[in-house]
């Protein structure tokens, strides 16, 4: 338990195993895809990208969590149909990355960012809750911060209904 002033750990993090797993990263999207370890603090830390189509076997460890994001925005892509790939000693050694289904209104918001320069968002004609949703930039930290508060909630839900 952390002392008063610390900062606990968070739930979406590297644990300290040593069973090793030889994963195998498979890019099916035609975006450049960077996988990204999850540390044993929580944090992201990049690997080499991979090329639409291609693949890379990668020596990891069971219970060690990577994420996949479009190299160029940053936009979270799909690992198995997941958010995040957990290597698992039988069947857990490929990753499949693939996009996920984008609504047309995310869709609209990356084309948009990918063609007008985030200064001149706000001198577009559209509703003004879509000029801030277009400054809201995908984030592997926020994306980070969203899963760890999931997973927290659903602990939280589990030991109530143990104590009812």
């Amino acid at each position: 338990m952390p002392q008063e002033g610390e900062q606990s750990l968070p739930l979406v993090r590297s644990l300290n195993c040593h069973v090793p797993i030889r994963a195998l990263f498979r890019n099916l999207s035609p975006r450049v895809v960077r996988p990204l370890w999850i540390d044993y603090r929580g944090e992201p830390r990049a690997y080499v990208d991979l090329q639409p189509g291609t693949g890379r076997e990668m020596a990891t460890f069971v219970g060690h969590p990577w994420m996949f994001r479009d190299a160029i925005s940053d936009e979270p892509l799909k690992v198995n149909g997941k958010e995040l790939f957990l290597p698992k000693p039988a069947e857990g050694r490929n990753a499949d990355i693939n996009l996920p289904v984008y609504s047309l209104k995310d869709r609209a918001l990356q084309v948009i960012r990918r063609l007008v320069r985030a200064e001149d968002y706000r001198r577009l004609e559209i509703a003004r809750c879509l000029h801030e949703e277009l400054e809201d930039q995908p984030s592997v930290l926020k994306d980070l911060h969203r899963m760890n508060q999931r997973v927290e909630q659903h602990l939280l839900e589990r030991i109530q209904s143990q104590e009812e």
